[in-house]
């Protein structure tokens, strides 16, 4: 169970994060707008992309598709033009897919309500707490790698396999709910710091996972599958295995999986992305 905090631990705890914040406050684009837009799409990169890479292709992602319209209009082809890079490629089909929810039933503009922004399309409980918290200020309760680090670190040194509901409500029972959005953006800072400077606490978190050998690797083959269709068009599998000097058998059963998702497209026996 978390601990049961009082005012002044409450208030002790806040200083402490603030405090860091004040001296160490990450210069980040995303975080000098109030664009809803411009938020989601940060907040969609950094799901499972380091903030250094997001950082380099932010701004041109903005650049390209500069709001839900836009983006709604875009191929996947055109849209991973610019993603490249990023990883988990996915990523930017579930974007496509929002934008096109958004502009049919939204009108174009972002919902501000949390459980209206967890019905989108690939959008969870945390990212519409997020999306709430920066784009709207609102006092939303999530909690993300960073803050879940935080937390763990503070209020469970002596536990193991630490559900999030613990955190949360700890989350919710700490809540700056004047300034919601600074307070989140301290949190991460914060959290960002102890990554490099303890033994990770996340690693005793009930959700923690480390990503088997092969999952890295078959996602390096799909980065390459991608980058090579971008490159030279459709291509037949064996085709695409030789010029990434990847196993056939593998680069089929893939291909098959990327297929399946909508990623790529498959006609005649070659492979292209639409």
């Amino acid at each position: 169970m978390p601990p049961i905090l009082s005012p002044e631990e409450i208030l002790s705890f806040r200083k402490e994060i603030y405090r860091y914040y004040k001296k160490n406050r990450r210069s980040l684009p995303w975080r000098d707008t109030y664009n809803p837009y411009y938020i989601l799409v940060s907040e969609v990169m950094l799901q499972q992309t380091q903030v250094e890479r997001v950082n380099e292709k932010y701004r041109e992602f903005i650049a390209a598709f500069p709001d839900f319209s836009a983006l709604a209009r875009a191929g996947l082809n055109a849209v991973l033009r610019v993603w490249s890079g990023l990883g988990y490629n996915r990523r930017a089909i579930a974007l496509i897919k929002l934008a096109k929810t958004i502009v049919a039933d939204y009108g174009g503009n972002l919902p501000q309500d949390v459980e209206a922004l967890a019905s989108l399309p690939g959008i969870g409980k945390a990212t519409a707490g997020s999306l709430a918290a920066f784009a709207f200020n609102q006092p939303s309760v999530f909690a993300e790698t960073n803050i879940r680090r935080v937390f763990i670190h503070f209020f469970f040194r002596d536990s193991e396999n630490i559900h999030d509901r613990e955190v949360l409500r700890l989350v919710e029972e700490t809540l700056d709910r004047k300034n919601p959005r600074e307070w989140y953006y301290a949190l991460m800072d914060y959290g960002a710091m102890l990554k490099k400077a303890v033994l990770n606490p996340n690693r005793r978190s009930a959700h923690y996972k480390k990503q088997p050998p092969f999952e890295v690797s078959d996602r390096k083959i799909r980065g390459a599958v991608i980058r090579t269709l971008l490159k030279r068009g459709s291509l037949q599998s064996k085709e695409i295995a030789g010029a990434i000097e990847a196993d056939p058998d593998r680069v089929d059963r893939i291909l098959v999986r990327m297929r399946d998702e909508g990623l790529v497209r498959e006609d005649s026996g070659g492979y292209y992305i639409p």
